[in-house]
């Protein structure tokens, strides 16, 4: 039996007999991918984590409207913010986590404190304790969700993830 020179190896494509090429499985685009750094849990890390991710989205050119970009940065305020209020003493270094699909970004903060927190409706009286909260309400007004998750090393992660299209919940 003869087979032309054809065996069962790869084939240069456009020759006769053959099927047309099957279309490219579709790459990530430019803008998907993950980036960690950590911070200190001081007060500074709130603004220097808050910019390094405004920077890292922007780099990159993460297609996101001013609210979500600005949803996106309050989630990474307030959940640092905990971490530096609540984990410091058995966390002097946060974890922040970007991660960007096709059509979501996530934001996390992760650090060693075994507490899991929950979200509370403060007093009108207080100026704090509202954090979680607020996170909660962004992440649900832009149709994410979000979640608090114990680490293999008896920690804690906190994370939000949002569509990058804009998805009102009324």
């Amino acid at each position: 039996m003869e087979n032309d020179g054809r065996g069962s190896g790869p084939r240069p494509e456009g020759g006769v007999g053959d099927d047309p090429p099957a279309p490219a499985a579709p790459g990530p685009l430019p803008y998907e991918g993950v980036w960690r750094f950590t911070a200190s849990a001081v007060d500074a890390s709130v603004p220097q984590a808050r910019h390094a991710v405004r920077d890292l989205l922007l780099r990159q050119g993460v297609p996101l409207t001013d609210d979500l970009l600005q949803g996106l940065l309050l989630i990474v305020s307030e959940l640092v913010t905990n971490g530096v209020k609540h984990a410091a003493l058995l966390s002097p270094i946060l974890a922040v986590e970007v991660a960007v699909g096709a059509e979501w970004v996530r934001v996390s903060v992760e650090d060693n404190h075994p507490y899991r927190p929950t979200a509370l409706v403060a007093d009108h009286d207080e100026t704090g304790g509202r954090g979680l909260l607020l996170v909660r309400e962004v992440t649900r007004e832009a149709g994410g969700v979000c979640d608090v998750e114990h680490t293999a090393s008896g920690g804690k992660v906190i994370w939000a993830a949002l569509p990058l299209t804009a998805a009102r919940v009324p």
